[in-house]
């Protein structure tokens, strides 16, 4: 079903309660993962129609690794699968796709198998979504690693030095988190399985996201709770610091989103 909103949100995803939809049911933890790969192709297919120009997902943080090695490998496992049977999907879709988190910890021939990915979607350049999944991430140690590249940076390179503060702008330190691209802030944080807390997820990037809790375990997630979450945001007032303009009213977004998720 069309919206009305425009393509233009970013919407980031903590893809919380696999392992307790597991478990539930008696099975083991790495079925709800599997369940949890269906629910984000489910959300990928259901975003573009409602506005959602930019979704990142959490998918492997970087205290992660101290989850059962069996646990750790079949979570790699699966992501090596979605990269080998989803891109062609991905690339009829107009989905780009790419990987923000550190690649060096990963498996071998992982990194290799995201580049592919992240190229072969390339020519979509985003016209229908921007998927963005985060794996072996953590937002401190981004935010860590870009204030160490502008510091260490020569002052005639990209990156600005430590010493001028005059050239270093929100924008550009932003870049450096994005691997040198931009991407605008999240609008929208979802988190789900009732989990209230950002675990290290886009730590400068929410800086004015609104969030939204959902007691839904990921696998079951889907487009309608997707337009649960929209029509939630949609009510909020979002003023930035700034004091209400005269004569707005509830459901004209600060960032330009109109009402009309239907």
């Amino acid at each position: 079903m069309q919206s009305t909103l425009p393509s233009s949100l970013h919407i980031a995803v903590i893809m919380d309660g696999n392992g307790r939809w597991a478990t539930r049911r008696g099975l083991p933890r790495h079925a709800g993962h599997r369940a949890g790969v269906a629910a984000l192709r489910r959300v990928v297919e259901a975003a573009p129609a409602l506005g959602i120009a930019t979704l990142t997902v959490y998918a492997f943080s970087a205290d992660n690794w101290r989850r059962p090695a069996a646990e750790v490998a079949g979570l790699m496992g699966l992501v090596r699968h979605y990269l080998g049977t989803e891109v062609a999907r991905l690339v009829r879709s107009g989905v780009r796709l790419t990987v923000i988190g550190r690649r060096d910890r990963l498996p071998d021939g992982m990194a290799d198998a995201i580049a592919r990915a992240e190229a072969a979607t390339a020519a979509a350049d985003g016209r229908s979504l921007h998927l963005r999944i985060a794996l072996d991430y953590s937002a401190r140690d981004a935010i860590v690693r870009a204030a160490s590249a502008v510091s260490t940076a020569p002052a005639a390179s990209a990156a600005p030095a430590a010493h001028d503060t005059g050239a270093l702008t929100r924008d550009a330190f932003a870049r450096l988190l994005g691997g040198g691209e931009a991407c605008r802030d999240v609008d929208l944080l979802i988190r789900t399985s009732g989990e209230r807390r950002l675990s290290d997820f886009l730590l400068w990037e929410c800086a004015y996201a609104e969030l939204y809790f959902t007691d839904r375990l990921w696998p079951d997630f889907g487009a309608d709770d997707l337009k649960t979450a929209l029509h939630d945001f949609q009510r909020r007032d979002r003023r930035f610091g700034a004091l209400p303009q005269k004569g707005s009213q509830k459901g004209v977004r600060a960032t330009g989103v109109p009402q009309g998720v239907k």
